[in-house]
């Protein structure tokens, strides 16, 4: 299973269906996210440090809690569950 897979599993409080494969939920998860909230969630999955992160991102520590917060919210909106899951 890919690391992102992984990350997205661990994020999300109930899951009914599996997830797609990779590719098909990169392209989900494009159409529904902005572009730091993704680069975020690949960070996470590659297992790249906080600050590491914050500095590619440009983030400070409030807006990268800030946007943790509002990527998990939106991970578990029934309307993304329905996109990302098979």
């Amino acid at each position: 299973m890919s690391t992102l897979k992984k990350e997205i599993e661990k994020h999300i409080k109930k899951l009914v269906n599996p997830l797609k494969e990779e590719e098909e939920l990169l392209a989900a998860l494009k159409g529904k996210m902005t572009k730091k909230e993704l680069k975020l969630l690949k960070g996470w999955a590659e297992g790249i440090d906080t600050e590491e992160i914050r500095t590619k991102l440009n983030l400070d520590e409030t807006h990268y809690g800030e946007l943790s917060s509002k990527l998990i919210k939106k991970l578990n909106q029934e309307k993304i569950k329905q996109a990302i899951c098979i």
